[in-house]
């Protein structure tokens, strides 16, 4: 049992927590370059999971993948300037080529917007061309100052979506469809429950017309921004110069958006679901949604053990076989710490009975079940696992989320409780600063279906917007 106590307890101490669960949960493991972990199998195959079941989405939409270059000519990144501006403090530069200095800087690719848009003015000419949809999975490397497994990293996996559109119509259906796929995606495969919304001017893009994000709340409180989506306007397309005849032959700038996740979803997946035995998984996204653990060497239980395989595998339930020399209590901690969302043990106790005891890892419930209705049994245990894990993270959040309608609530809200504020705003983005400045607290989205009822908590104006607050990773 030494794996579970060697996880700190997330109420004492959630960072300490955080780290001990990515490390002792087989996710990741430190590199020699600081801010860059290496990802170990098990958490690749999380990442894995998440490719293939988005990978799919972008293609049933239309879109293809292509890959673009690692390093980005300095002049080229610098055409679009308010972009650059945004991303000048994170940026790597490669000055050199073996012991000769090149005679012109290469970036190290931070996003690839400057990219796919010198792609796209070689390949845009006619109204034909449009609609191109385009995604690329890679790494980025951003030079964080303060890194994190998963959640802030200098080298990060990520996903980006590029695509330009005729009209701008076209471009903000696009901008919603992918950022509605994020939400589904994050609801019903990975059970986090998502705010989603606009970004305000100041938090906003570097370069984007309008931002969309997916705010998630952690068990602590704290925010995690969980995907993006940008609508840009024509503003890349003007600065590139990429045009296009339309059907009257006559040239027209295209409309762009972009639209991303990272790693940061397996950041999430911990801090939403995970507890003080370790990680939790939800069974869609699950690499191993079963642990099959036998408990002796007799001839009986391995002829349970092969026939139980056989109804999995007919089932499409993945699972592992744990028949490993460790005790069955270390085998059982270990299920535990690396969250399979079932654990089947199979002794001579059970086999008595004809039956062996399965174990829900979110609630650790345990059922003795008959072993010819293992595999359904299971099956259809996955949805109420899947439906509980976000019923529970849906009442958490909620439960954290507080309204503010003057300053001294908002003030005695920041102070003492964790989690999100809901308050009303001018739009002034000095009204906006002060809170950062005060409390740490960042704008998370505007929220659009509720009434503006009062002024703006921060200075007493009018105000013209609803808006989210909240601490963010």
């Amino acid at each position: 049992m030494s794996e579970i106590k060697d996880i700190t307890s997330r109420d004492v101490d959630f960072a300490s927590w955080y780290t001990d669960v990515c490390v002792k949960a087989g996710l990741v493991d430190y590199s020699s370059v600081k801010g860059s972990m290496i990802i170990c199998p098990y958490g690749y195959a999380i990442w894995e999971n998440m490719q293939k079941i988005l990978d799919q989405k972008f293609k049933e939409t239309g879109h293809e993948n292509v890959q673009m270059p690692m390093f980005i000519p300095e002049s080229l990144l610098n055409v679009e300037k308010e972009h650059v501006i945004g991303f000048a403090p994170e940026v790597a530069w490669v000055t050199h080529g073996g012991s000769e200095k090149l005679e012109e800087r290469l970036c190290v690719r931070p996003t690839s917007e400057v990219l796919f848009c010198d792609y796209y003015k070689k390949i845009i000419k006619s109204y034909r061309d449009l609609p191109k949809l385009y995604n690329q999975w890679c790494t980025i490397v951003r030079w964080e100052k303060t890194t994190r497994p998963f959640l802030r990293s200098r080298e990060i996996l990520w996903q980006e979506g590029h695509t330009m559109h005729a009209t701008e119509k076209e471009a903000k259906e696009e901008t919603l469809r992918m950022l509605h796929i994020y939400e589904d995606f994050q609801r019903n495969v990975l059970a986090i429950p998502v705010i989603v919304g606009k970004k305000t001017e100041k938090e906003k893009f570097a370069g984007a017309v309008a931002s969309y994000s997916l705010e998630a709340m952690m068990y602590d409180g704290v925010a995690l921004q969980n995907g993006t989506s940008h609508y840009f306007g024509n503003g890349f397309a003007k600065a590139f110069d990429i045009q296009f005849l339309n059907q009257d032959n006559k040239l027209e700038t295209p409309y762009q958006t972009s639209w991303g996740v990272t790693t940061r979803m397996i950041g999430a997946l911990i801090m939403v679901h995970g507890d003080d035995r370790g990680l939790v998984l939800p069974p869609n996204i699950a690499p191993i949604q079963a642990i099959v653990i036998p408990i002796g060497k007799d001839e009986e239980i391995a002829g349970v053990v092969d026939s139980l395989s056989s109804s999995l595998k007919e089932r499409n339930i993945s699972y592992k076989i744990d028949n490993s020399n460790k005790t069955p209590g270390f085998k059982f901690a270990e299920a535990e710490v690396k969250g399979y969302p079932v654990r089947i043990e199979i002794g001579k106790r059970d086999l008595e009975n004809n039956c062996v005891t399965v174990v829900r890892r979110d609630t650790l419930e345990k059922y003795q079940v008959s072993i010819i209705e293992v595999a359904s049994f299971i099956k259809n245990l996955f949805g109420e696992i899947q439906q509980n894990m976000y019923d529970k993270a849906l009442k958490r959040r909620d439960s954290m989320i507080n309204d503010a309608n003057n300053w001294e609530e908002f003030t005695d809200i920041a102070k003492n409780k964790p989690g999100f504020i809901k308050a009303n705003w001018c739009g002034d983005e000095a009204c906006e600063n002060k809170i950062k400045d005060l409390f740490s607290m960042k704008s998370r989205c505007l929220i659009e279906d509720e009434e503006i009822h009062t002024n703006c908590v921060v200075c007493g104006k009018k105000a013209n917007y609803r808006l989210y607050f909240g601490k963010q990773y």
